[in-house]
C-alpha cells in the first residue's frame, strides 16, 4: 500500500516538471466543470419558465428597479420567501423560479435588515410609499430605514429606457421593438396615472416626473403576478 502510494507521488511529482503539459491539463478541467455548470442554461426553454398569463417589467417599473438598485434597497430586504410555516404566515405563498423569469438581475437577495418585499405589491397605496420614503418612520414606528426625500424632488429621466430595454431584450426579455422605441412615453403615461392616483388618496401634486413614481410603480408590482397561493402552508418550522 505504502509503495503504491509512493509510486502515485512521483508520478504526480513528475507531471508537475511539465509545467506546459500541467498547465493544458488544469486548463482542461477547468473548461470541462464550465461546460457542465453551463450547458444546462442553454439547454432551458425560457418559454416555459414564467407563469401563465405573466408578463416583463413595464418602462416604468424597470426605471423603478433602476432607482431601487441604485438606492440599495436589495442590501436590506429581501425578495424570496422561502417554503417554511413563519415564512408564509408572514409574507405569504413562497417564491417560485418562474416567479423571476423576467429578472435580470435577480434581487432574491439574502439579508433583511427590512422584510422581505416579494409580495409587498397592492399592500398598501401608492401614498403609503411616497410617505415612507420621505420619511420612513411616518408609516413604520421605530424604523431604522434611513430617509429618501430627494426622491420627491428628483427628475426622472427617462431618454435612457430604450437602451436599457435593448440590452434586457438581448439577454432574453420579450420586449417589442415598439416597447422599446416608445418607452420613454409609455412610461410617462404610466408615471401620470400614479401620480393622479396619488393626488386622489391625499397626496401632494407634481409627482409624475419625479423619482419617486418610477419607484412606486416597481414596489407596487413586486408579487402581483405570483403562481397560484398554497393551499396549506408547509409543515416545516
Amino acid at each position: 500500500m505504502f509503495n503504491r502510494l509512493i509510486k502515485a507521488n512521483g508520478r504526480h511529482r513528475r507531471l508537475e516538471g511539465w509545467p506546459f503539459i500541467f498547465t493544458a491539463l488544469t486548463a482542461l478541467a477547468i473548461l470541462t466543470g464550465t461546460i457542465i455548470e453551463f450547458a444546462p442554461l442553454f439547454l432551458v426553454d425560457d418559454s416555459m419558465t414564467a407563469p401563465e398569463g405573466a408578463t416583463p417589467w413595464t418602462p416604468l417599473e424597470v426605471a423603478g428597479r433602476d432607482l431601487y438598485i441604485r438606492e440599495g434597497c436589495n442590501n436590506c430586504h429581501s425578495q424570496m420567501v422561502r417554503p417554511f410555516r413563519h415564512e408564509l404566515e408572514r409574507y405569504g405563498n413562497f417564491s417560485t423560479a418562474a416567479e423571476t423569469a423576467f429578472e435580470s438581475p435577480h434581487l432574491w437577495g439574502s439579508k433583511r435588515t427590512g422584510p422581505d418585499l416579494a409580495r409587498l405589491g397592492g399592500k398598501y397605496p401608492h401614498l403609503w410609499h411616497v410617505r415612507h420614503m420621505e420619511d420612513p418612520r411616518s408609516t413604520s414606528p421605530g424604523s431604522i430605514m434611513p430617509d429618501y426625500p430627494w426622491m420627491l424632488t428628483a427628475r426622472m429621466d427617462y431618454e435612457y429606457l430604450p437602451s436599457v430595454m435593448s440590452a434586457l431584450r438581448t439577454v432574453g426579455l420579450p420586449y417589442s421593438d415598439a416597447e422599446v422605441e416608445n418607452a420613454p412615453a409609455l412610461a410617462r403615461a404610466q408615471a401620470e396615472q400614479i401620480a393622479a392616483e396619488i393626488v386622489e388618496q391625499g397626496g401632494p401634486e407634481g409627482l409624475a416626473n419625479k423619482e419617486i413614481t418610477a419607484l412606486v410603480a416597481f414596489l407596487q408590482r413586486l408579487g402581483v403576478q405570483h403562481s397560484e397561493p398554497l393551499t396549506a402552508a408547509p409543515d416545516q418550522p
